[in-house]
């Protein structure tokens, strides 16, 4: 198999992936605890290889290129915050629902963001190369985001500190040892090949992270089934219309497609 067909694919292994965690979490409820204590390790590791694969040691580099930095963070920061206000005003008024739905829209998954520009048609090498800044922006803005759209109810909700350390453990240690795995293999030329093996495991690894969650949250969704069509209606929403919003601020920057 080549990688370009597992990550052509990803979305049925992923779906697979859920159904199962959600049967086994139906099967043996009495688990749950195990599948939550393997989370957050598995989620560093599948951050580590997916950041592996990114220039971080010349992030310099993807800075210059201004106007396809501007047009990312004006997409990211001031058009999709205000698709997702507007959506969640159709939403329950149930406030960690909101917080749910809001941390999937406002924070996506920078291995998603590269995918779905290879799958537009965009620059998916300059989009890898800027997700580090994305993704720094992305958690410095989170809480003001939250606090916009939640009011009070966002601090009830979370303590700040747990949300530092959960940022320390989730995202700056794998992004460290992405970053010295990077300086470690441009010393040897050979060992360029260790940090290809490494673009494998994303893929299978975020599979794993969505079964863990899946299996170990059978309760939450059980509880979730009567507003589930409410929350995939703004999901969808929010497909089409970010879809539509990237194609048009591209456009207007002048940025080119790869195709």
């Amino acid at each position: 198999m080549k990688l370009q067909n597992l990550e052509r694919h990803q979305a049925w292994i992923y779906l697979a992936a859920i159904l199962s965690g959600l049967v086994l979490g139906s099967l043996a409820p009495g688990i749950s605890g195990v599948f939550e204590a393997l989370l957050s390790p598995v989620l560093g590791l599948m951050l580590f290889t997916t950041f592996a694969q990114m220039p971080l040691a010349h992030l310099p580099r993807a800075t210059r290129d201004r106007r396809f930095i501007g047009t990312m963070l004006i997409g990211n920061f001031v058009l999709v915050p205000l698709l997702v206000w507007g959506l969640i005003a159709f939403l329950p008024d149930d406030p960690a629902l909101r917080l749910g739905v809001l941390v999937v829209l406002l924070v996506p998954c920078t291995d998603w963001f590269i995918t779905f520009t290879h799958l537009g048609r965009g620059d998916a090498v300059r989009a890898a190369s800027a997700t580090p800044i994305l993704l720094a922006v992305q958690f410095a803005s989170l809480p003001l985001f939250l606090w916009l759209f939640l009011g009070e109810a966002f601090f009830e909700l979370l303590a700040a500190d747990r949300i530092a350390a959960v940022f320390a453990a989730l995202v700056l240690l794998p992004l460290t040892a992405a970053f010295l795995l990077e300086r470690w293999a441009e010393a040897r030329p050979e060992r360029a090949a260790i940090v290809n093996r490494l673009a494998w495991l994303p893929v299978p690894l975020l599979a794993v992270v969505v079964f863990l969650i899946a299996a170990s949250q059978v309760d939450a969704v059980r509880d979730a089934l009567p507003v589930l069509a409410q929350v995939a209606g703004a999901y969808v929403a929010y497909l089409v219309a970010a879809a539509l919003l990237g194609a048009a601020t591209g456009r207007a920057a002048g940025l080119s497609t790869s195709g």
